[in-house]
């Protein structure tokens, strides 16, 4: 994701997306992975998250390379592969 801005609007409230990066926590029973830094689009008015459909799929990666390399919690940071 580059430093332009989207022209999206959101889902919810219908204000401005905007690209940003955020954390994203995922919950697997109890466990928890939070991947720090991930790129995503913001919206200016409400604060709803989206993500690329290549966001999406980096997060599946880090998820199933993490799921069972932990106990309870793993805070790692976002990396395109």
């Amino acid at each position: 994701m580059g430093t332009t801005e989207t022209k999206r609007k959101c889902l919810y409230c219908k204000g401005i997306m905007k690209d940003d990066h955020c954390n994203h926590m995922i919950d697997l029973d109890g466990r928890f992975i939070i991947i720090r830094n991930v790129p995503c689009h913001k919206c200016t008015q409400c604060g709803e998250v989206s993500y690329s459909g290549e966001v999406v799929a980096q997060i599946e990666k880090i998820v199933a390379r993490l799921k069972d390399a932990y106990t309870e919690v793993a805070v790692v940071e976002y990396a395109a592969a």
